[in-house]
C-alpha cells in the first residue's frame, strides 16, 4: 500500500526569542511520525519558517499544536520585523509530496482552517488551490496593509470576513491556510545597502508588476544589506538561473551587484541541477546522467516484489466503481494526446531538414511535456474530487446546524467537482493548439500521430466538457455556474476553429486526398 507523505512548511512570526521557536518546534515533534526537515530563522524579518513532513493526519495534527503554541507565546502588538505577516502563525501551506493529491491537501486546509477558528478563536483565510474566492488566491492580496489594518477592518468590511473563525482579533493575529505546488523561497543580496534598488529590482523581477511568470518578490534590508526577497512559485516553468540572470542584469543599471543568495527552507534538487545545465550549458544533458538519480531509479527497480503485477488506469476504469469514471477519462485521454505531440515534435527537432522550424518545436515539446504530466496528475485529482462530493452526502443530517454543514459542504465540493473537468477541458484545447502546430510544419513522417493527437485533445474536451456541465447544474451559485459554461462554450468554439486546421494542413501537406 503506498504511504502518503505531504509536508508543511509553516511560518511564524518570532525569530529574535529562540525559546519560543524551541517550544513551538516541541509542539510539532510532539505528534509521532513528523519529521522536521528545516529550520530557518530571519531576525531582521523576526520570522521562522519550519519545514516539516509526515503521513497527512499526523502533519495536520502537528501543525493545530504549532499554530495554538504560537498564538500563546506570540502577541502580534509587540512584533516588529522586516516580512509582511499578519499573525503569530502567519501562513501554513500544504505540499503534496508523494502518494497524496492536490485536493487532498486542499481538503487538510479546509479541516484544519476550521478547527483553529472553532477551537482557538483565530480568524482564518484560505488562499492558493484552497481558496474560496479568486482574490484570495494570492497570499499578498490577503496580506494586504498586514495586521495593523485588518485589525481596523475586519468585521466592517465584507472583503476582509474571514473563511473560519471570529471576524476579530486577538494578540494572535490571523492565519492564512492552504495547499500549493513546491515553492522555492530564495533571497538575493545585494553590494548595496540602499533598499531603494532591492525595492525596484523586486517590481522588475515579480509578475505582478510586470516581471517573470511565477515569481513574488519584495525589497528589503536585511544585515546591512539591500535583499531582493523571492518565491519562486513554479521553479520548472521560471527557474532559478533565469531569476538570477534578471537580477543581475537589473543591478548592472544602478552601479551594483549580486553580493550573495540563500534559501530559506529547502529545494528539489531537480531546480538545481537545471541550474547547473544552463550554466554550464550541457544542452544534451539527460537527468538520469546525475549518478544519485541512476542509483535511485535503479534501487527503485530492483526493490520492486518479484511477479507483483501493477493495475493499469484502464482496469481501474473498467472495474465496477465510481471512480475512476468519465473525468478521470478526459485527463487520461488528453495526456495521450500531448504524449501524440512530444513524439511529432522529438522525431522534428534536430532533422535538418526541418531547421527552420527547430526553435518553435523545442517550445512545443517543453509545454507539450508540461501539459503531460498535469493531466495525468488530473486523473487522480477528478477521482478524488469525485470522492469528496460522495462523502459530502454522507454527513449527518440530524439537526439544523447538521443540515447547513451538510449543504455547504456538498456545494462546496460539487464546484470543485466542475472545476478540476473544467481545468482539463482548457489544457486540452491548449494540447489541441500545439497538435495544430506539429501537423502544419512538424516531420511530415509524423503527421498523422499529430493529427490523432488533435482528435484525442478534442475527445477529451468533448469528455470534460460533458463533467462540466452535470455538475454546474447543480450549483446553487448560479452566477458561478453561467461563468464556467461561458468558459466551456468558449474553449469548444475554439476547439471547432483548430480542428479546421488541422483538416486543412493533412491535406495540404498531401496526408489525405
Amino acid at each position: 500500500m503506498p504511504n502518503p507523505l505531504v509536508e508543511c512548511v509553516p511560518n511564524f512570526s518570532e525569530a529574535r526569542r529562540p525559546e519560543v521557536i524551541e517550544d513551538i518546534l516541541q509542539a510539532i515533534t510532539s505528534v509521532p511520525g513528523v519529521v522536521v526537515l528545516d529550520r530557518h530563522s530571519d531576525l531582521d524579518h523576526n520570522r521562522t519558517v519550519i519545514t516539516y513532513v509526515g503521513a497527512p493526519d499526523n502533519v495536520e495534527e502537528a501543525t493545530f499544536r504549532a499554530i495554538s503554541k504560537a498564538a500563546e507565546l506570540i502577541d502580534l502588538n509587540k512584533h516588529s520585523g522586516e516580512h509582511p505577516r499578519l499573525g503569530a502563525t502567519d501562513v501554513v501551506p500544504f505540499v503534496p509530496i508523494s502518494d497524496i493529491t492536490m485536493e487532498e491537501c486542499v481538503a487538510m486546509a479546509q479541516r484544519l482552517g476550521r478547527r483553529v477558528g472553532e477551537e482557538l478563536d483565530i480568524p482564518v483565510y484560505l488562499y492558493e488551490q484552497a481558496a474560496t474566492r479568486p482574490e484570495r488566491q494570492n497570499l499578498e492580496n490577503i496580506r494586504r496593509g498586514q495586521y495593523e489594518l485588518l485589525k481596523e477592518e475586519i468585521g466592517t468590511k465584507p472583503e476582509r470576513e474571514p473563511d473560519y473563525g471570529p471576524a476579530r482579533l486577538s494578540p494572535a493575529g490571523a492565519t492564512v491556510v492552504g495547499a500549493r505546488p513546491f515553492l522555492i523561497a530564495y533571497n538575493v543580496y545585494l553590494t548595496t545597502e540602499d533598499v531603494q534598488i532591492a525595492k525596484n529590482i523586486a517590481k522588475a523581477v515579480r509578475h505582478s508588476s510586470g516581471g517573470l511568470r511565477y515569481v513574488k518578490g519584495l525589497g528589503l534590508l536585511v544585515e546591512g544589506r539591500a535583499q531582493v526577497s523571492m518565491n519562486l512559485t513554479d521553479y520548472r516553468k521560471t527557474p532559478v538561473a533565469r531569476v538570477v540572470e534578471l537580477i543581475r542584469s537589473e543591478a548592472k543599471r544602478y552601479g551594483v551587484a549580486v553580493h550573495h543568495s540563500e534559501l530559506v527552507g529547502l529545494i528539489p534538487q531537480e531546480a538545481l541541477v537545471d541550474a547547473a545545465v544552463w550554466y554550464l550549458q550541457l544542452d544534451q544533458f539527460e537527468y538520469e546522467q546525475v549518478l544519485e538519480q541512476r542509483l535511485y531509479s535503479q534501487a527503485a527497480t530492483e526493490d520492486l516484489p518479484e511477479g507483483e503485477g501493477v493495475e493499469t488506469f484502464l482496469d481501474k476504469l473498467a472495474g465496477g466503481t465510481a471512480a475512476p469514471g468519465g473525468g478521470s477519462a478526459a485527463a487520461h485521454t488528453a495526456a495521450a494526446a500531448a504524449a501524440l505531440v512530444s513524439m511529432v515534435a522529438r522525431l522534428t527537432i534536430g532533422k535538418k531538414k526541418y531547421a527552420s522550424v527547430e526553435a518553435q518545436m523545442e517550445a512545443v515539446l517543453e509545454r507539450s511535456e508540461t501539459l503531460r504530466v498535469e493531466l495525468t496528475r488530473a486523473v487522480e485529482e477528478d477521482a478524488t474530487a469525485f470522492g469528496s462530493l460522495m462523502n459530502a452526502f454522507k454527513l449527518p443530517k440530524s439537526t439544523p446546524e447538521e443540515i447547513q454543514k451538510r449543504s455547504g459542504a456538498i456545494q462546496s465540493a460539487t464546484l470543485r467537482a466542475a472545476q478540476v473537468p473544467l481545468s482539463v477541458a482548457t489544457k486540452a484545447v491548449e494540447v489541441l493548439e500545439l497538435a495544430t502546430k506539429v501537423v502544419s510544419t512538424g516531420n511530415l513522417n509524423a503527421i498523422t500521430d499529430g493529427a490523432s493527437g488533435a482528435a484525442l485533445a478534442q475527445a477529451a474536451l468533448t469528455a470534460a466538457g460533458l463533467n462540466v456541465r452535470v455538475n454546474t447544474n447543480d450549483l446553487e451559485d448560479k452566477t458561478i455556474s453561467a461563468k464556467m459554461l461561458e468558459e466551456l462554450h468558449t474553449l469548444e468554439a475554439h476547439a471547432a476553429e483548430l480542428q479546421e486546421k488541422v483538416g486543412y494542413n493533412l491535406k495540404e501537406r498531401g496526408a489525405l486526398s
